[in-house]
């Protein structure tokens, strides 16, 4: 499917250069005769003004080639394909390192185990997140929709900025690019741009609550580099959040970064880092049970 997008420039380019080739050919061996000569630079004047032309509308038809579609759909191909990710990414376990960098200077250092089962769209999506601290270890879990936490096998419910942040990673990540067409998501292609010798797709992704995630994508690769999105919690000013990924590898043919940076108004906040990750394994539907329902 890259090729069929890709070959069209390519070739125009190629073609372009036999006929630049042929041109001037065809300058050399008029040259024998004084007459031809001058006609066939006459000629070869307009032929090259022609091609120039021709060459501008390419590079203007190649800058226009690909819409936000096309640029998402080969997203989702690069990533696994959308029959790929659905059939092998229904559920799965995830474990690593969470390192938090706190504001006085300080790190905090977080083991967690992810496990999920993937509904029909994001919200009806089933999460546990299970976190051990020096301290503490709780968990917190989303279900049909809400957010709660348990403790010591008891529910709880959680600060409003632990569920903000729980839920904006939910909300604004590169599933949800992946997912947009079932989570009934417009995308809007914002432009091609360069940043330090990269290639970059820029593509706003909006969910049907009018939030709106910036995806920065290879132009190459079509991997996701970087999202960028802005909230507010609990009604103060928005804050805008960039979020990083790196260390690409392959688990179960599908493609996963295995390090996020997490960066709040410019200040890294959040390091995490898997370290192994699982799909398709049994994930037990009571673990995402509230123990007060």
């Amino acid at each position: 499917m890259i090729r069929s997008f890709l070959a069209p420039p390519i070739f125009g380019a190629l073609l372009l250069a036999g006929i630049w080739s042929a041109l001037t050919g065809s300058s050399t061996i008029g040259s024998q005769n004084n007459q031809n000569n001058q006609n066939n630079q006459s000629n070869t004047a307009e032929s090259n003004r022609n091609t120039q032309k021709r060459e501008k509308n390419e590079k203007i038809d190649r800058n226009k080639a690909l819409t936000a579609e096309q640029v998402a759909e080969l997203t989702v191909l690069v990533y696994g394909s959308r029959a790929v990710l659905a059939q092998i990414r229904r559920n799965g376990v995830e474990r690593g390192r969470i390192t938090r960098f706190m504001t006085d200077g300080k790190t905090e250092e977080v083991s967690y185990e992810r496990r999920f089962i993937t509904g029909e769209n994001s919200d009806k999506d089933k999460i546990r997140l299970d976190q051990k601290m020096p301290t503490m270890e709780y968990s917190l879990i989303f279900g049909e929709g809400h957010l709660w936490g348990v403790i010591n096998g008891a529910a709880f419910t959680p600060r409003q900025e632990t569920a903000d942040a729980f839920l904006s990673q939910h909300r604004h990540s590169i599933e949800n690019l992946l997912r947009y067409k079932e989570n009934g998501s417009t995308i809007t292609l914002v432009g091609k741009e360069k940043q330090k010798g990269l290639g970059l797709y820029v593509l706003d992704v909006t969910d049907k609550e009018k939030r709106t995630t910036r995806y920065y994508i290879s132009s190459t690769t079509f991997r996701v580099l970087w999202l960028e999105y802005e909230e507010g919690n609990s009604g103060a000013a928005a804050l805008k959040y960039s979020k990083r990924f790196s260390d690409y590898r392959i688990a179960q043919g599908t493609l996963v970064p295995y390090r996020t940076i997490l960066t709040e108004d410019g200040r890294q906040t959040q390091e995490t880092r898997i370290l192994t990750v699982t799909f398709g394994v049994k994930v037990d539907d009571t673990l995402f049970k509230n123990p007060q329902a």
